[in-house]
């Protein structure tokens, strides 16, 4: 139960609303005791069972005293309009009394609602802001479907199962502690009977709900593999239709969805049995205590009559409603707990890349970036051992090397997607674990292979990340980046929507419009990763000649394969297998005829 705790803590914004919740719902709980409390005086007048009062009770707040008052208010009706009128005097009172009742419990349920879905709200945002906090390795261990379950569907679970159980927390215990002190009045060894029933069909719901959590949780995670499923599909669809794969895609997903529907059945069997099991059990209770009760009233047992115990089952089986409410509460919190428990985790998973309490402000790029003695590996498998580098500002430095070398891996230490554990990265001679995020990564740009584009326009795409752009601005990058032309032929210009992941353009025109966000960011330190790998030659050329001009007194970083496009590098770093083996000027290294040489060779030889 502490998953659930937590998730009813987000509710502290609503408190107010919470209250007057509670306020309706006891009001309401006291119209509908009081309705039914009627129903002895209307039997006691029907079967001539009370005599008629002549005095008023003292005044006072307890039940003789209203009791009394009602009595002689009943008592002077008959004795003015005969006993027909009183009969149908209490009648309406009872039927004001269950009006009212209603009316408060909808105005409960009318300011509940706000408390309700804003705490999925809320609840929404801290998932989506979490996911944007999270570094780039969770997700590389975690399946992007099974992120988007937990965010989707395991939400909506919680709030019909959690956040729906709120009205049951809030009222029903009141409406129960109610019920029980007026059935106590009346008789109290009856409700003492009564009770011990009770925690017996309790253990069997609370045994139930148990279970329904484990089959939840696995429906849960079978549904985000589901989903992973799909979502590896449409982004492979290609793939698949060109190695005929459709009947195997196929084949793994209906083996996922049968295993996701048997769990669903088993977990809708179970669900549906806490109903019929609570309803079974509250109706066994109620036998025993008419059996009970009626043995006490044909014995005259603890002066009870027959008027005063047809009320009081009428009342127990009114008290039966929020306990049956509670138990089958209990079970559906137990399937909710499940989905609780995987939102939960990704709000606590550790943000292992964040500000430290005294982080350094860092407004200009000075000197240059240096890499001290830098190792890292992914989990057991190291991809970088003693890196030693440093790239003074204004220069354009070069990796090359096979793939695997740990490249990219570097690129992504020194723009911090990932911390080292092992040396130094540099920035003006300060630690960038010493410099606030935010400013850190405002200093740099990063154009990469894949050009990573949003269903937005094209002019959102370019201003990335700023709000009320100067569209001249953008413009003027579009332009230096050789987009401007084949933007304005589009339907609407830079308003034009590009579709998912920028679907609408081609690969060259794609990559041009991420250039031109990094000319638009304006930034010292340029990061490119094989940026004209994936092109033809004529994108690759209007491509290159963009980034040439990105790259005028700009500190770049240059990932390439293709080593045509790197020959002007200041110093070109050559890896393998996680180690620099060789570095210079390219006239340098071919001369040395080593690793770069034979590199150089294939290409020019292709």
């Amino acid at each position: 139960m502490k998953q659930y705790f937590r998730i009813l803590a987000y509710g502290k914004p609503y408190l107010g609303l919470v209250g007057i919740n509670v306020l309706f719902s006891i009001v309401s709980i006291i119209f509908g005791i009081f309705s039914l409390a009627l129903l002895k005086p209307f039997l006691d007048l029907l079967f001539e069972q009370q005599e008629l009062v002549t005095s008023a009770p003292e005044l006072a707040f307890n039940k003789d005293a209203i009791v009394g008052n009602f009595n002689l208010f009943i008592s002077d009706i008959i004795r003015e309009k005969g006993k027909s009128q009183a009969l149908v005097t209490v009648s309406v009172i009872i039927v004001i009394s269950f009006f009212l009742k209603n009316i408060t419990l909808y105005l409960s349920k009318f300011f509940l609602a706000p408390v309700r879905f804003g705490v999925i709200h809320d609840i929404r945002n801290k998932l989506y802001n979490k996911v944007l906090r999270l570094p780039v390795s969770y997700f590389s261990e975690k399946r992007k479907g099974d992120v988007i379950s937990r965010m989707t569907t395991d939400v909506v679970e919680m709030e019909w199962t959690i956040m729906g159980s709120i009205e049951m927390i809030l009222r029903d215990p009141v409406s129960i502690i109610a019920f029980m002190v007026v059935l106590f009045s009346m008789s109290a060894k009856l409700t003492l009977f009564a009770i011990i029933l009770f925690p017996v069909s309790g253990a069997l719901i609370g045994f139930l709900g148990k279970s329904l959590r484990r089959t939840s949780g696995k429906g849960q995670r079978k549904l985000g593999e589901i989903l992973s499923i799909v979502e590896e599909t449409l982004g492979g669809l290609r793939v698949l239709k060109a190695f005929n794969a459709e009947e195997t895609a196929d084949k793994r997903f209906q083996q996922n969805n049968r295993s996701l529907y048997k769990t669903l059945v088993r977990l809708l069997r179970k669900r549906d049995l806490a109903s019929p099991m609570s309803e079974f059990l509250g109706v066994t209770v109620m036998a025993f205590v008419m059996w009970y009760g009626g043995s006490m009233v044909l014995s005259g047992e603890g002066g009870l009559d027959a008027a005063t115990f047809i009320t009081f089952v009428l009342l127990l089986s009114q008290l039966l409603a929020p306990i049956k409410s509670l138990a089958n509460g209990y079970s559906q919190i137990q399937k909710g707990t499940a989905s609780a428990e995987r939102i939960l985790e990704i709000i606590d998973a550790e943000e292992s890349i964040k500000d430290t309490p005294d982080a350094k402000s860092l407004k200009e790029f000075t000197t240059g970036i240096e890499l001290k003695d830098v190792s890292f590996a992914y989990e057991d498998k190291k991809v970088l051992k003693n890196i030693n580098l440093t790239i003074p500002k204004g220069k354009t430095i070069a990796l090359v090397g096979q793939s695997g070398s740990g490249k990219s891996t570097l690129a992504d230490l020194v723009a911090r997607f990932y911390d080292i554990k092992e040396g130094q990265i540099l920035l003006d001679g300060i630690s960038s674990k010493e410099y606030k995020l935010h400013d850190y990564r405002q200093q740099m740009g990063i154009v990469s292979q894949q050009s990573i584009l949003f269903n937005d326009t094209i002019l959102s795409n370019i201003a990335l990340g700023v709000e009320n752009p100067d569209k001249e601005r953008v413009i003027e990058a579009a332009k230096i980046a050789n987009a401007h032309d084949f933007i304005m032929d589009t339907e609407n210009g830079y308003e034009t929507n590009i579709g998912d992941g920028g679907g609408k353009l081609s690969g060259g025109q794609k990559q041009r419009i991420s250039i031109a966000r990094a000319i638009f960011k304006n930034p010292p330190i340029l990061i490119l990763d094989e940026a004209t790998s994936a092109l033809d030659t004529e994108s690759e050329k209007l491509v290159q000649d963009a980034l040439y001009k990105l790259m005028q007194n700009r500190t770049t970083l240059v990932i390439a394969h293709r080593l045509s496009t790197i020959q002007h590098a200041d110093e070109i770093i050559v890896m393998h297998e996680g180690q620099i083996v060789e570095r210079g000027t390219h006239t340098e290294l071919v001369a040395k005829k080593g690793t770069y040489n034979k590199l150089y060779e294939l290409q020019a030889f292709d």
